[in-house]
């Protein structure tokens, strides 16, 4: 038997979106899609799953990361130094550019992320495990932006 969709909520109040159309963009903090709002809004209700997702003040910094334990894209407010996953409760470090390193797997080529300063890293594809010490590492680069 065909089960009844249940209406969108209804504002109380319409929003009137700038003149320009100026768009930004968050994480549905119930389904974690990406959802597109317009520049003033101050909460969006995903159209997925209902969740409202508070829009963090203007002038307010975000960047993402994709979480270590269940690969969920994360948005977090830039200049944190951990953020954990609403999905999967993994504690993902937040690192800024300028203190990551970018090396090449020693077995499968892959490129691979790590915190600078690291001494080794292993790689997620075939479980390599490279040094990346002050040696004399020729594919270790450090990622400045």
């Amino acid at each position: 038997m065909p089960v009844p969709l249940a209406p969108y909520p209804t504002a109380t109040a319409p929003f009137t979106p700038p003149a320009n159309g100026a768009q930004s963009q968050l994480v549905c903090s119930g389904c974690r899609n990406l959802l597109l709002y317009p520049v003033g809004a101050t909460s969006v209700c995903c159209a997925v799953c209902n969740a409202v997702t508070a829009v963090p003040p203007p002038g307010t910094e975000m960047a993402q990361l994709v979480c270590g334990g269940c690969h969920t894209l994360l948005m977090y407010i830039r200049g944190a130094t951990s953020v954990q996953c609403s999905c999967c409760h993994t504690v993902n470090l937040a690192l800024e550019a300028n203190q990551v390193a970018h090396v090449n797997c020693g077995n499968c080529r892959m490129l691979l992320m790590y915190q600078y300063g690291a001494r080794s890293v292993k790689c997620a594809v075939c479980n390599f495990v490279t040094s990346v010490g002050a040696s004399t590492s020729t594919t270790e680069q450090k990622f400045n932006s």
